[in-house]
């Protein structure tokens, strides 16, 4: 084996050869631990030591040792050598060994009328015995970690840590015991004056985020690592904007819940993504509630495919309902989200409809048969420029699909019903704002017409989602550039798919029927600013173009719309603002051949924003098609 194969060996005493090394250093220091205990309760006279009691009472903590470290794994590699688990059960086992000598030290001391050793030299040496096994793995790591620790070479890279929490001091040691890792640690970051004097394996705090130039010049380092795993979006921008001038790679890692088990690994460092970027900010919700209204109930998602009805399903999935049926008209996107859940993809399960909601007779068939009790409707075409190119087939899906799956939804007595709108609905100008405002306005006429909460979750662009933005930046830098965006001043809002589907579920269990729930998105974010941010942390340089705004695009989105007021009562983080009921007749046999689309549809919106703005949301008006 080579040196340094037996570097990179784990801290384990597995074979029996290093098992029994280990129990003769612990046997070892009971007797330097009781040799200490006679010496001290005889004022350091060597003389006045009785080595024959010492060779007697020996034995016996030598062997309670070994079966009592047998039994709780110290030898039988059980423990990481080292490791504070094993210094816990190292603890209980001398505590064992230690009563099991005094007790004999006493009971001989009654049978043959004269103890061993004096109780105070079994209780000392007890402690004394603790204290050297612990010292020697303590050595032992120390040793270990030094023979690890990766060395200042060509080729390493420099790291300045920002973070001295757990995180920070968890990434720290990931690098340091890793002796092929690419990073170095060099200093340490924090804004937190009660850590200026912290030194984690030798690694001090230098200072705040101040002082980010003195590092980079004081230690020629090449990275800053932004070890926050909680930090925001905000603050993962300023350290970003920080580090350029002074010519750092930025490096993050991953937020809470994207670690597993919270331990942090070098694998887990990585460039800023444009989720750390815009946002990282945990949701709280309330299990409990969510639990009761899908916990045991059968369960619909339509759209189930798509980026939110795919971690809907997960997230559902949790919560282990009596049947998850997940419904989607693209085959491939349904194998995808079973492979995700089940970690098979047999296409097999009675869970998987391939169905389009266009079909009304289908999908009221459906429904008959498999009788669903919660409903997540996210099935919709959600891509502005080409709706605006064929507003019919956002009036097929979008209106008529939507429609279709109420009515299913109310004749199979459907007792939650959640529609999947976006930020585009309010004050709408768009094909897709008008048809998702429809949608709104269609599913408020079904909780009229029902028994059931029906009610719709409104939010802005998800990180990740297929088709957003963000993707195509990705997509972009991973060709070379140049990143495209609209215009200088275009904002829009953003959330991650994770924070946006746990805010749907747990709004499903605080709507009222008829109402639109609207997800808190934060600030709205530059979309300019982001590129450019995107296009500094790249490995090379990116260019931006803009290309003006699309049709049917706005500047700066909104979440609310004309006469709706923002209520914050029932969640810190979901408003609730009623929506104005839309008569399904207006839509259901309108005819899109001869019909323009699209001014039919505006002319809906507007009668229902001028009945929002008078305070009527309920007693919706006869209207008539326009000619």
């Amino acid at each position: 084996m080579s040196a340094l194969a037996r570097r990179l060996r784990p801290a384990h005493w597995r074979s029996p050869y290093k098992r029994f090394g280990q129990f003769s250093l612990d046997a070892g220091a009971w007797a330097l631990a009781l040799w200490a205990a006679l010496l001290l309760r005889f004022d350091l006279d060597a003389a006045r030591v009785d080595y024959g009691g010492l060779l007697t009472i020996l034995p016996i903590a030598c062997a309670v040792q070994y079966l009592a470290g047998r039994a709780s794994g110290i030898y039988r590699g059980g423990w990481i050598y080292g490791s504070f688990e094993e210094v816990a059960a190292l603890a209980r086992t001398v505590a064992v060994s230690g009563t099991a000598v005094l007790a004999a030290d006493l009971l001989i001391g009654e049978v043959g009328g004269q103890r061993p050793v004096p109780k105070s030299a079994a209780i000392g040496g007890t402690i004394f015995a603790v204290m050297l096994m612990a010292a020697i793995r303590y050595g032992w790591r120390l040793i270990t970690d030094h023979r690890r620790r990766p060395r200042l070479a060509e080729g390493r890279a420099r790291v300045v840590v920002f973070g001295a929490g757990d995180g920070g001091q968890q990434a720290i040691r990931a690098m340091l015991r890793d002796p092929n890792s690419p990073y170095v640690p060099v200093a340490l970051l924090d804004d937190d004056a009660e850590r200026s004097n912290l030194s984690i394996m030798g690694i001090r705090v230098l200072g705040t985020r101040d002082e980010l130039g003195a590092a980079r010049d004081r230690y020629d380092a090449d990275v800053l690592l932004i070890a926050v795993p909680s930090a925001d979006g905000s603050l993962v921008r300023e350290l970003v904007d920080l580090a350029a001038p002074h010519g750092y790679e930025v490096r993050v890692l991953p937020s809470v819940g994207e670690l597993i088990d919270s331990e942090v690994d070098l694998g887990d460092i990585r460039q800023p993504t444009a989720a750390d970027l815009l946002g990282r900010h945990q949701v709280e919700t309330n299990m409990c509630e969510i639990a009761q209204y899908i916990s045991g109930r059968i369960v619909a998602v339509t759209g189930a495919g798509g980026s939110i009805g795919s971690e809907l399903c997960r997230q559902i999935a949790a919560f282990e309902p009596a049947e998850l049926i997940m419904i989607d008209r693209d085959e491939s996107a349904l194998h995808a989200v079973q492979l995700s859940l089940e970690g098979r993809a047999l296409l097999d399960s009675p869970n998987l409809v391939l169905l389009d909601i266009r079909d009304r007779q289908r999908v009221r068939r459906l429904f008959a048969e498999r009788r669903p009790e919660v409903v997540f409707h996210a099935a919709a075409l959600k891509h502005l420029p080409l709706l605006e190119s064929h507003p019919i087939e956002a009036l097929k899906t979008n209106v008529w699909g939507t429609l279709s799956v109420l009515d299913a939804s109310i004749g199979a007595d459907v007792s939650t019903f959640v529609n999947i709108s976006t930020d585009k609905a309010a004050n709408p100008v768009s094909v897709l704002g008008y048809s998702k405002r429809i949608a709104e306005g269609l599913t408020a006429d079904a909780a009229q017409r029902s028994n059931g909460r029906y009610l719709s979750v409104r939010f802005g662009n998800v990180l990740g989602s297929r088709g957003s933005v963000l993707t195509a930046f990705r997509a972009q830098i991973e060709g070379g550039g140049p990143l495209t965006v609209t215009h200088p001043e275009v904002t829009r809002f953003f959330m991650t798919i994770e924070e946006a589907v746990q805010l749907v579920v747990q709004a499903g269990a605080l709507g009222d029927p008829g109402e639109v729930l609207v997800l808190d998105m934060g600030e709205p974010v530059r979309i300019a600013e982001v590129a450019r941010r995107l296009a500094a942390i790249s490995d090379r340089p990116i260019g931006i173009e803009f290309t003006g705004l699309r049709p049917g695009e706005k500047l700066h989105e909104e979440l609310f719309g004309l006469g709706e007021d923002n209520r914050l009562d029932r969640h810190a983080l979901i408003s609730a603002v009623p929506v104005p009921r839309l008569d399904p007749e207006s839509v259901r046999h309108l005819d899109a051949e001869h019909v323009p689309v699209v001014e039919t549809m505006q002319a809906l919106v507007d009668e229902m924003t001028m009945r929002a703005v008078e305070g009527i949301p309920d007693e919706p008006d006869s209207f008539s098609i326009p000619a």
